[in-house]
């Protein structure tokens, strides 16, 4: 694992730049430094902790931005799939234009939520243990996200969802669905619907970000350029020696 490691950064260092072997071996040096040593408990749950705050920062912030879940065709919010017979009615009965701009609005509520999701869920990495970080960082390549995942996700969808619901009406997506919603009802011989789009968008908002965030634990595990901190390299360098 070890060679592996330098193996990889000796890739990446000359991809990014035109640096001398020397260089490479400096950055070696400098990144390794002090990893040797035992990790202790503390370290490595406060590694942890650092991993999954780094790692909900950025996803937060990728999803945030314009085009954040829209465009990203991971996260990308669809038309509620229990209720996917109305989007393709509306659309054979030309209605196609009305469902594009739910869609839009709805994923734009999602970014617009998004931007108070970090709070949320640095609170809930507080409780993480250090027996829970041990296991993290034994565990698989998304050890991190599932933990998070599976501890938090019912207090999340708490705190998230009213958040959520401001974002749509910010946007208008709940009205332009009730709009849509109405119209199909009003199609002779159709099944009348009335979903519950505050709890669609919250829980498939609140999918997207986890979705994120399990990219950018892949990338603290794999990609030594991507731990930001020296207790992050020291960790994670530890974990790719073991």
């Amino acid at each position: 694992m070890k060679k592996l490691l330098y193996t990889s950064f000796i890739a990446v260092a000359l991809g990014a730049s035109a640096c001398t072997v020397a260089d490479v071996q400096r950055t070696m040096d400098g990144v390794l430094a002090g990893t040797n040593g035992a990790l202790t408990q503390n370290e490595v749950a406060a590694g942890l902790k650092q991993a999954l705050e780094v790692g909900i920062s950025n996803g937060a912030g990728q999803a945030s931005q314009t085009n954040g879940y829209f465009g990203n065709p991971l996260i990308k919010i669809p038309f509620p799939e229990d209720v996917q017979r109305v989007e393709n009615t509306l659309r054979q009965v030309g209605l196609g234009s009305q469902v594009d701009k739910f869609i839009l609005t709805l994923n734009r509520g999602a970014e617009d939520a998004a931007k108070s999701a970090v709070p949320i869920f640095v609170s809930a990495i507080k409780q993480m243990t250090i027996q829970d970080a041990w296991a993290i960082l034994r565990g698989e390549k998304d050890a991190a996200t599932n933990f998070l995942k599976r501890t938090t996700s019912q207090q999340l969808y708490t705190a998230f969802n009213p958040i959520m619901v401001q974002s749509l009406e910010k946007t208008n997506a709940t009205r332009y669905y009730t709009d849509i919603v109405n119209q199909y009802n009003k199609i002779p011989m159709v099944q009348k619907v009335n979903p519950d789009l505050d709890d669609y968008a919250t829980q498939k908002a609140i999918d997207g970000l986890f979705k994120l965030v399990a990219q950018e634990e892949l990338k603290i595990r794999e990609n030594p350029w991507a731990r930001t901190t020296e207790l992050l390299r020291k960790v994670f360098a530890q974990q790719n020696q073991s």
